[in-house]
């Protein structure tokens, strides 16, 4: 292979890794991974709706990857408005769409203090206080979760702030104006179909129908079909296990599975590690993922500490004897740990963060009945510490 076709491949697959890292980028923020991408659509495009039924779009203002979520009952990687932020809730992600809904009709600046009166409004519709939302403005903490939306629109590059500064908005002191960039707005969502052909009543059915893709008529659609969905998980997922695919999925899986990952490793430079359980891709520069293991600092030790110990563990482990291992941790470690660890209630903190790593990692899953209890996964076998084995040398 010649160095130009070398250096080609190469450039292609940064731009691939771009796109899988951030799915949406825009100019101003991503300049250097949107001229790549630019530089690549043509092939980009072809590989993502060959392999993944993806769509790719590609404007002066941004680069728009439509990814298809491999399911929708997955709950283990939420927004976040800046990382070590707290996970978005329920009233978040709705003043979030509440927001999208009043910048889709607003011009083309808006200050905050607008867009709040806009979504106080909205919040006002008989369904939505049917539905048990409330939201005022009275508090500081609803601001809050509003400037939370508005910071995560910003990162996404939907606005651009022009003057002012979310924290004189959240002590009522101050506004903030924006540029709304409609462009970017436009691509936001995704879907197999457009919300207004939705007719189901009830959430679920919702959800079902605006992700649902027609079913394939013959054996070669149907293989194409299987093609993509295993595809997208092995792009999106930590880790794919056999268990939890369909019978025609693993099946498809277990015979193509080098085929699969080989393309993958080709087009993106992540590493398959296939084991009896499933198949991870691993990358070996670290930047494809949104939670790292392991991490520095108190949370990360802990998570890593609790991997540790579930990867000893068979069967069920009770979220009370998870505790009563963190605070042993905590005990031993609190000169290096920050301050307030061994304080009551403490170790249930510690616990929730870093099972909810674990969890976002495909490392353990909520086991059912009672007591509540957690079940380590197969991938966590990689964090069980080994006795040494020591060997005496030769004498010299």
């Amino acid at each position: 292979m010649s160095t130009l076709v070398e250096e080609a491949v190469i450039q292609r697959r940064k731009a691939m890794r771009a796109l899988l890292a951030k799915p949406l980028l825009t100019a101003g923020t991503d300049d250097d991974a949107l001229r790549l991408v630019r530089r690549h659509a043509s092939d980009l495009r072809d590989w993502l709706a060959t392999e993944t039924g993806w769509r790719l779009v590609v404007s002066a203002e941004s680069a728009r990857l439509f990814k298809a979520a491999p399911a929708s009952t997955d709950d283990s990687r939420p927004a976040r408005d800046g990382k070590g932020k707290p996970p978005f809730g329920r009233r978040r992600y709705v003043l979030l769409c509440l927001a999208l809904a009043v910048l889709e009709r607003a011009d083309a600046q808006i200050t905050l203090g607008r867009l709040a009166a806009g979504v106080l409004a909205a919040a006002g519709e008989p369904e939505l206080v049917n539905a048990g939302v409330s939201f005022t403005l009275a508090r500081r903490d609803e601001r809050s979760d509003l400037v939370a939306a508005v910071r995560l629109l910003l990162e996404w590059g939907v606005l651009d702030r022009v003057a002012g500064d979310e924290d004189a908005f959240l002590g009522d002191n101050g506004d903030v104006l924006y540029d709304v960039r409609r462009r970017v707005l436009a691509a936001l969502l995704t879907g197999a179909r457009g919300p207004s052909t939705v007719t189901a009543d009830d959430f679920p059915d919702r959800l079902a129908e605006l992700t649902h893709e027609p079913v394939a008529d013959t054996d070669e659609l149907r293989n194409r079909a299987l093609r993509h969905r295993l595809t997208r998980r092995l792009l999106d997922d930590p880790v794919v296990y056999y268990d939890e695919l369909a019978e025609d999925e693993r099946g498809y899986l277990v015979g193509q599975r080098h085929a699969i990952t080989r393309r993958i490793e080709d087009a993106t430079g992540l590493v398959a590690e296939m084991r009896a359980e499933g198949i991870a891709m691993v990358d070996p520069d670290d930047e494809l993922t949104d939670v790292r293991m392991p991490e520095q600092r108190t949370d990360g030790h802990v998570t890593l500490l609790v991997a540790e110990y579930l990867a000893t563990r068979e069967g069920p482990v009770p979220l009370e004897k998870l505790r009563a291992h963190v605070r042993k941790m905590a005990r031993e470690h609190q000169s290096y740990w920050r301050r307030g660890v061994t304080e009551p209630g403490a170790d249930e903190e510690l616990l929730a963060i870093a099972l909810d790593k674990l969890r976002a990692l495909r490392l353990v899953e909520d086991a059912a009945g009672e007591p509540a209890s957690v079940l380590a996964r197969p991938a966590i076998g990689r964090y069980r510490l080994a006795t040494p084995t020591i060997r005496e040398g030769k004498r010299k």
